[in-house]
């Protein structure tokens, strides 16, 4: 990559929703918009953007979510494919544990199953008796931008509070066709949401004024470039696990999160089988940066019990489609018997 491809990555992690975005990112850039939006097509063709759109907050929609982790005996693709059947799994990784199959799942609101219930079937279906289902208590940091050189980069961090207006906000109709056409990979044209509102059958400013409502109140984190880390330079990625006192949780979880190369921090549940209660996602261009990086962060939070779970293969990375009826079909199948044992339709 170009040092200009590397600026422009950086200014993708944050996309101003207005009615011409790449022309505002363009300015700052200092090169023409038909440039910016002819390189963009290049990283994604070339596979270092992976798609362009609004990251909306699960929970905020009104959706259940874990992070479930299978000990698959027999296998492990095999599983994963049943797994990734159900439409709320958007992550799906084998990694280096024996618990060695890791996803996030996500249940919608009205649910007839629920979170645990689906799961539960997941595993029947796999025939995997031992998993976990490790639910975020605090939140520390979210969010991959791979905008450093150095692994001790730091930031400041705000941890993250539910805001009243969130806690109160209504989702309309209206709004649930907004989130589930907007979920949708940007067009790159000069005015992209001219083409959601045309879909949409409102006007473009009304849809603008929509979003960044949404923007403001939580339900959604940001509009960016979702990368694939390996082509973006960042070669290795470890799952940290951390098991750290109750009463140093928070002191430990922002002192992670204050480095750019963590871009997930968790305080997660525990089970009589799983300890480890703080969770923290790295990036690093070398599985010895990686390791000689954690030595240190362990030194500094005073940690000593820790593992690196690193992922070995990636069976699924997808943005769940919100408000999808997929949901619902695949909940009728299951009440109506169309799954067998193994996962596989009868």
């Amino acid at each position: 990559m170009t040092e200009i491809d590397r600026l422009i990555l950086k200014h993708l992690q944050d996309i101003p929703v207005v009615e011409e975005p790449f022309k505002k990112i363009s300015q700052s850039l200092g090169i023409s918009t038909i440039e910016l939006i002819d390189r963009i097509c290049q990283l994604k063709e070339d596979k270092i953007i992976r798609q362009i759109s609004p990251i909306y907050d699960t929970k905020s929609l009104g959706y259940d979510s874990s992070l479930v982790a299978f000990r698959v005996e027999g296998d492990v693709q095999q599983v994963a494919q049943v797994i990734n059947n159900y439409p709320g799994v958007s992550h799906n990784y084998e990694r280096t544990d024996e618990y060695n199959l890791w996803f996030t799942i996500a249940v919608p609101p009205d649910s007839r199953l629920g979170l645990e219930q689906t799961v539960e079937i997941l595993a029947k279906q796999t025939g995997v008796e031992d998993y976990l289902i490790l639910r975020t208590k605090k939140l520390f940091k979210i969010g991959v931008k791979l905008d450093y050189e150095n692994l001790k980069e730091k930031e400041s961090i705000k941890t993250e509070k539910k805001k009243e207006s969130n806690l109160s906000f209504h989702l309309s109709s209206e709004d649930k066709k907004i989130i589930s056409v907007t979920q949708e990979d940007i067009p790159l044209t000069e005015r992209p949401f001219e083409v959601f509102s045309q879909t949409l059958g409102i006007d473009q400013q009304y849809l603008l004024d929509k979003l960044n409502t949404y923007k403001s109140q939580g339900l959604m984190r940001r509009f960016a470039a979702i990368l694939f880390h390996r082509k973006a330079g960042f070669t290795t990625n470890g799952m940290v696990v951390w098991r750290v006192p109750e009463e140093r949780i928070e002191e430990v979880g922002i002192k992670l999160a204050s480095y750019k190369a963590v871009s997930h921090c968790y305080h997660r549940e525990t089970s009589k089988n799983w300890h480890y209660n703080l969770f923290s996602m790295i990036h690093a261009k070398s599985q010895e940066d990686l390791e000689d990086f954690v030595k240190e962060l362990s030194q500094e939070v005073e940690v000593r019990d820790f593992k690196i779970l690193y992922s070995t293969r990636e069976f699924k990375k997808k943005r769940i489609k919100y408000f999808s009826e997929e949901f619902y079909r695949w909940e009728e199948d299951v009440k109506d018997g169309k799954y067998s044992a193994a996962g596989i339709k009868s």
